[in-house]
């Protein structure tokens, strides 16, 4: 898929101190060491950021063997305060000898992976590292690991003191993000409400303008129902539900279209008309994703106070440990945390109140603020 500057953008000019990137492991059943080991190998990517992985030296090195890769280099930190710039330094989460199963869905797998996740988190929170990038993890694993929480979304929003957050699938100027994430089906209809909604739109315009630096963003909303709802034919959600809600953004100033039919819009290459489009539920937005992006997109969690991306794809037990697994997606997730972070430094600086503030309000509480 072709890539363009979007229209309204904010060029940035800020200074290119290396971003301090923690990257949790994920499954270590899975392809996530390798796809890191793979994204970190080229050395151009540490002019840019400071890879710290959370995990241990012995489990990158099993991976690293598996894959017969003799270009991946690190160096053992004890603490993230310890990383080097242009090298990628590894903190150790454990340090006995795992028995990695490459291609096996056990506890151990997901023991592990919560064990990296819980390490990055806290690092991320005491200003250790700047953004979190996170290898994909198998929900039925970390669950039996203790892990209580769908997936990764909801533990940041949790930790974030934030009830919700956003979860946005980006890949160049294409960005869809999702009203319902990881629920049945059957429950989508009664979650899909309008204040719901119209809730989603006022985040993700605040994303599109705080994250990606632009100015007027356009977004468009998918129907539920077949034909979005073929004028109540098929359904009553657009008129009853999606519409109000779409109309209160409107008259709140936000550039809001729909609803539009779900079918057409990804194969007409309609997206390519907005900045931001908003689907009702997980497949409805993600397969025309993943169809248009799926060896690089990237799952950016909106929303919260901290910068958390992911690759797009799962564990893939099934080509784990032979060096099949393209790391295209785990690189552009390293690149998008950066440039997140860069682009909300500099909308924070160039809105910064250069007068005192007088008036503190209290917030939620949250682990990282």
């Amino acid at each position: 898929m072709q890539k363009k500057r979007p229209k309204e953008s904010l060029i940035l000019k800020t200074d290119r101190k290396p971003i301090r990137v923690g990257i949790s492991v994920g499954d270590i059943n899975g392809i996530g060491p390798e796809v890191i080991i793979k994204a970190l190998r080229n050395t151009e990517i540490l002019m840019d950021c400071t890879p710290i992985i959370y995990g241990s030296t012995k489990t990158l090195s099993f991976h690293k063997k598996a894959i017969n890769d003799d270009l991946f280099n690190y160096q053992r930190v004890t603490d993230a305060t310890d990383a080097l710039d242009k090298k990628v330094n590894i903190v150790s989460c454990w340090n006995e000898v795992v028995d990695i199963q490459l291609g096996k869905a056990n506890e151990t797998g997901g023991k592990y992976a919560f064990l990296s996740l819980e390490k990055a988190t806290q690092d991320l929170a005491n200003g250790k590292i700047d953004v979190l990038v996170t290898a994909p993890i198998s929900k039925e694993t970390i669950h039996q690991a203790g892990f209580k929480f769908p997936g990764h979304t909801e533990y940041l929003a949790d930790l974030s003191g934030k009830e919700d957050a956003l979860m946005m699938m980006v890949s160049g100027n294409l960005r869809v993000a999702l009203v319902t994430s990881h629920i049945p089906l059957k429950q989508v209809i009664e979650d899909v409400t309008e204040e719901r909604i119209l809730a989603k739109i006022k985040e993700f315009n605040k994303s599109l303008k705080k994250d990606f630096g632009i100015v007027r963003p356009r977004i468009a909303v998918l129907g539920l129902n077949p034909h979005a709802g073929e004028k109540g034919e098929m359904g009553t959600e657009e008129s009853e539900v999606i519409n109000p809600a779409i109309q209160k953004a409107m008259d709140e100033g936000i550039i809001t279209f729909g609803p539009y039919p779900a079918d057409g819009f990804f194969g007409s290459r309609q997206y390519s008309n907005f900045d931001g489009v908003l689907a009702m539920y997980h497949d409805q937005g993600l397969t025309g994703f993943k169809s248009l992006a799926f060896e690089d997109g990237v799952n950016f969690t909106a929303g919260l106070p901290i910068v958390r991306t992911s690759p797009d794809h799962g564990t893939a037990f099934d080509i784990a440990g032979k060096g099949d697994a393209n790391e295209q997606s785990m690189r552009s997730a390293i690149y998008l945390a950066v440039d997140i972070y860069r682009t909300r430094k500099f909308i924070k600086e160039i809105n910064s109140d250069p007068l005192p503030k007088r008036v503190i309000r209290e917030e939620k509480k949250s682990k990282f603020f």
